[in-house]
């Protein structure tokens, strides 16, 4: 009996054994291996023997490509607006001694590290060049953070930033700014039609007013033309003139006779003088 479980212990022991120093590493994986609590060797994918007991895998790291998603937050611009910004690390962790005694937890230093510096970088921007500029950001980004990632053994193969958008208190701020800006368009067009529709009118009544002052030139013109012609056929230099302003006071009469309005038409007491200057002095019975 004594020897039967002494037979069972030693078989448990060989088995513990083998079990503790023989050691599959799955592919994209590396492990690390401290000898009595100090870093002793990383185990690449495959079979591996380590000393039971002595040895054993402290960290196990993922050698593939490991996706980040940095959470949203806020940032607030050059010119004190607030945009919610969020982004998307992709890394791979190239040496697993750095990534495991560099850091605590790699993965979270360079989530903080993306927002730290995504921050920062917007920070600097307007709110207009920020919302524009998304490849630009990134490139910055990447820059930024990919010298202080290698210090921990990581590889930063991209940033990209998934969303730049106002807060929503910055949306309501530029629907009432575009609201104001689309009113003082509309009061400038107005004021500049109206602008315009004086300045029309004005050149019209000054193109009428020139026009006048051609036709009454031009009318002064004829009636002393005809006041020479008359002058010149008749030989007195008074008649010609007592003739046209009688033709004009009977043309005026005339037309007063003919008015639409007109019940009744007073005849001037001067009527036989008017007369007289159309048929000369002498004088009428």
């Amino acid at each position: 009996m004594v020897e039967t479980i002494l037979a069972v212990a030693v078989l448990a022991f060989v088995f513990v054994t083998l079990w503790k120093g023989v050691r599959i590493v799955p592919q994209g994986e590396e492990w690390i291996v401290e000898r009595l609590g100090k870093f002793n060797a990383t185990l690449s994918p495959g079979l591996t023997i380590i000393i039971p007991y002595l040895d054993k895998v402290a960290y196990k790291v993922i050698t593939k490509d490991i996706i980040l998603d940095i959470a949203e937050q806020e940032v607030i611009t050059k010119d004190n607006a607030v945009i919610l910004t969020n982004a998307m690390a992709f890394i791979k962790v190239t040496d697993p001694v750095k990534a495991v005694y560099g850091v605590v937890d790699f993965a979270e230093a360079i989530r903080n590290l993306v927002q730290t510096t995504l921050r920062s970088i917007t920070g600097e921007m307007e709110l207009d060049q920020a919302l524009s500029s998304r490849d630009k950001i990134k490139v910055r980004l990447k820059e930024s953070i990919s010298d202080e990632a290698i210090d921990w053994g990581v590889t930063i193969k991209s940033v990209e930033i998934q969303d730049i958008k106002p807060s929503e208190s910055m949306v309501k701020s530029m629907e009432l700014q575009a609201a104001a800006e689309r009113e003082r368009k509309a009061v400038v067009t107005r004021a500049e039609g109206a602008k315009q529709a004086m300045i029309l009118e004005a050149e019209g009544r000054l193109e009428s007013a020139k026009r006048d002052a051609v036709a009454q030139v031009t009318l002064a013109d004829s009636s002393a033309q005809a006041i020479q012609k008359v002058a010149q056929a008749v030989g007195d230099r008074d008649t010609p003139m007592l003739y046209l302003l009688g033709e004009k006071y009977i043309l005026a009469l005339d037309k007063l006779a003919l008015s639409g309005n007109s019940k009744l038409v007073v005849l001037p007491a001067d009527l036989q003088d008017a007369v007289r200057g159309l048929l000369g002095r002498g004088r009428i019975p």
